[in-house]
């Protein structure tokens, strides 16, 4: 038995489309009273260079909002655009457009996909964020150790604080060139200096045109002797991935000097054996 996922469409559009989107405001900058941390410029510049976790929200009263909390294991996260914020690990994909003014994210209408939620508490999430993401919020951003941290204050007293991580843009110093990669189902034997009986994902190089179709021939099935970050292989699937492949500066003699880091999951299929 076989099925098919295929999300072309999606995974040829740079972001989801939002029916409102403004232009970034130039960045503000704001200070903090804590004598050991400083405080960036806080503009669509600074917040783009980060996926950002939530790690801590209360009401005006200090309680913690444990609507957001679903999933320990994967916590809400902001990422950001020069003109959007897209809510991630919420139970359907989510997002609006966002300016940033006078120390003010101004958050415009948020839309989301409309897929059922079978989790009560996961159907929840979606209206607890979107309740918090709207209007005016407060914005500071400060430096702490090694992450930076962000901090988003509703005019109701709601502090949400998140913890940044760099994209991977950020961490491999440039955009990165969007391929696909088509997965066999199953992985093969390959050579690596440090892990006997090493096992590969076998890939090969596909080409969709503006369409979503495919085109071209297909590369050359061949082992892949790395991992392609985010991405966790099954055996049995067959799987088409979209990625962003980025140079490796500076790579170490018995280190890759590519790196490759899942975008999407355009297309997976179940090969019986």
């Amino acid at each position: 038995m076989k099925y098919r996922l295929l999300l072309l469409p999606l995974a040829l559009a740079a972001c989801a489309q939002a029916p409102e989107t403004t232009s970034p405001a130039p960045a503000t900058t704001t200070t903090s009273a804590a004598p050991t941390s400083t405080a960036p410029a806080t503009g669509s510049s600074s917040l783009v260079q980060y996926h950002w976790q939530l790690t801590n929200a209360t009401d005006s009263n200090g309680k913690r909002i444990d609507a957001l909390f679903v999933r320990e294991d994967k916590p809400v996260q902001l990422d950001f655009s020069p003109d959007r914020l897209n809510v991630i690990n919420s139970c359907n994909s989510m997002g609006a457009g966002y300016t940033i003014r006078k120390g003010q994210l101004q958050v415009g209408s948020m839309v989301s996909t409309m897929m059922a939620c079978h989790d009560p508490a996961l159907a929840a999430l979606d209206s607890a964020i979107s309740q918090r993401l709207q209007g005016n919020l407060g914005v500071s951003m400060l430096a702490g150790g090694n992450a930076p941290h962000l901090q988003l204050v509703a005019a109701n007293g709601d502090t949400l604080n998140f913890t940044g991580m760099a994209t991977a843009q950020t961490r491999f110093g440039g955009p990165g060139e969007t391929t696909f990669l088509e997965v066999a189902a199953q992985t093969v034997p390959c050579n690596h200096p440090l892990i006997p009986d090493k096992q590969c994902l076998q890939v090969r190089e596909i080409h969709y045109d503006e369409q979503g179709l495919l085109t071209g021939t297909p590369g050359a099935w061949q082992p892949l002797n790395q991992d392609i970050e985010g991405y966790t292989h099954t055996p049995g699937i067959r799987n088409v991935l979209r990625v962003k492949r980025f140079t490796v500066r500076n790579a170490p003699a018995d280190g890759p000097s590519t790196a490759y880091v899942l975008d999407l999951v355009v297309e997976s299929q179940k090969i019986q054996q």
